[in-house]
């Protein structure tokens, strides 16, 4: 970026910081220089919060549906706790805050809805065009989809900065590329992978950036600890039947099978155990004021401990100096992952596995299934404008079934089965994009 014509305020705000070189305050489509008194950083990080992308998060399945409970977290309050996890480690750590905060805000905006169910059956669905994934997703909205830059060649998303978009790529690798070519985890879509090469410029392959480290680590942190505490408050954890050994075991054994499959139960038990020999561990919750303020101690206590040991253990690797981009990588010790672990676990055991929540997973996967043959057979009419023009600009049936994909992704829990209970109620008739108000299905993605 050439600053000859800047005052010399402006040019000072869009200067790289510490850490950080010119190439990382690059965006795909340059852009004129701003005058508000704001760094390159600190304005990804507003677009992103101010996103229509980050606002459908409000109505997303977290753990337990969007909707299901006043207190359980959705997809949006989670993100704005990872992020306050994420800053706090970032400003510990010395890289800069307002790319940890933007990667984090970012790092759920590719998730459909029915959360990793809803992704689980895109995949499916996207099998022989590229299959589906959160994270690739979350790129083609932050480059592509999300409307706020739109050049002559082709819209470019919200534009962020080089680093900004590389510390949102949870999964550095194209698919099947990963270290593990089965895994369905994967960062980018075959025609994302232009911007996705100009963002990890620079990057060790298939190394996260350590600002997507710590956003990384923020995630685990944060749904780990508020799972357990979602599921506690919904009464469909109770952390006191953990004392008896059959519950017990069958418990570990899901932490075992879902998170930890290397490790033997016994290290899985001790643990546990290190957690509940905590004094703030909640074994009977009642309800009550003092109980809910006990409780939400444990929560505040548990990401405390958690991000304490992981900046103790990347100082003690790394020295006092601030750590950005590929200077170092954050440390998560082994006995704070097996913790963490566990408490993952737990969530799964009592609330993701439960028997109960098989009938509702066999609906959702039934509505993505309906609505990706009702869109793809009758191509424009139940799309919205902006999906409608991609799908005119498509160049082969393959983009075209990848337009179907974006529209039902950005699709929030509610508007899923609003939409399906129109489409598939044969009394009404004749009914197009137009006719149902429905959030997400006018003007906005």
């Amino acid at each position: 970026m050439t600053t000859e014509h800047l005052d010399p305020g402006t040019a000072a705000r869009d200067a790289a910081p510490p850490g950080y070189s010119p190439a990382d305050l690059e965006r795909f489509a340059p852009e004129p220089p701003k005058s508000q008194a704001r760094t390159p950083f600190q304005r990804d990080r507003a677009r992103v919060l101010h996103s229509s992308a980050l606002r459908r998060l409000g109505a997303k399945t977290q753990v337990l549906g969007a909707g299901s409970d006043d207190f359980v977290r959705t997809r949006l309050t989670h993100s704005l706790e990872v992020a306050q996890v994420g800053r706090d480690i970032g400003l510990e750590l010395g890289c800069d805050p307002d790319i940890v905060d933007a990667a984090c805000l970012s790092h759920d905006l590719g998730h459909p809805p029915f959360g990793h169910n809803g992704e689980k059956v895109l995949d499916a669905i996207a099998e022989d065009f590229g299959g589906f994934e959160g994270n690739a997703q979350t790129l083609r909205l932050l480059t592509r989809l999300e409307p706020k830059l739109i050049a002559a060649d082709r819209p470019y998303g919200l534009n962020l900065t080089r680093a900004s978009v590389d510390a949102a790529i949870k999964y550095p690798w194209a698919r099947g590329q990963g270290p593990d070519p089965a895994s369905p985890k994967f960062g980018a879509y075959t025609d994302d992978l232009e911007v996705y090469r100009w963002a990890r410029q620079g990057a060790v392959e298939g190394r996260q950036c350590f600002e997507a480290q710590v956003m990384d680590l923020a995630d685990d942190i944060a749904y780990s600890v508020h799972d357990v505490e979602d599921a506690i408050t919904g009464r469909t954890l109770d952390l006191s039947r953990l004392a008896d050994p059959m519950e017990r075991a069958a418990a570990l054994y899901v932490v075992q099978d879902w998170y930890m499959p290397d490790e033997p139960l016994d290290a899985l038990d001790e643990a546990l155990q290190r957690l509940e020999a905590e004094p703030y561990w909640v074994r009977e919750f009642t309800g009550s004021m003092r109980s809910s303020a006990a409780l939400k101690d444990m929560a505040s206590q548990l990401i405390g401990r958690f991000t304490r040991s992981v900046i103790t253990a990347t100082r003690t690797a790394h020295g006092p100096g601030p750590v950005s981009r590929y200077d170092g990588d954050a440390i998560l010790p082994e006995h704070t992952r097996m913790e963490i672990a566990v408490l993952k676990g737990l969530a799964a055991a009592y609330v993701m596995s439960s028997a109960s929540q098989r009938p509702v997973y066999e609906q959702q996967e039934q509505i993505i299934r309906d609505l990706y043959s009702q869109l793809w057979n009758t191509g424009t009419t139940y799309l919205n404008p902006l999906f409608a023009e991609l799908w005119d600009g498509a160049a082969d049936d393959d983009a075209r079934k990848r337009v179907v994909v974006d529209q039902i992704a950005s699709y929030t829990d509610v508007t899923a089965r609003r939409l399906h209970d129109v489409l598939f109620d044969r009394s009404l008739t004749h009914v197009t994009a137009a006719d149902t108000p429905l959030p997400g299905l006018g003007s906005e993605l």
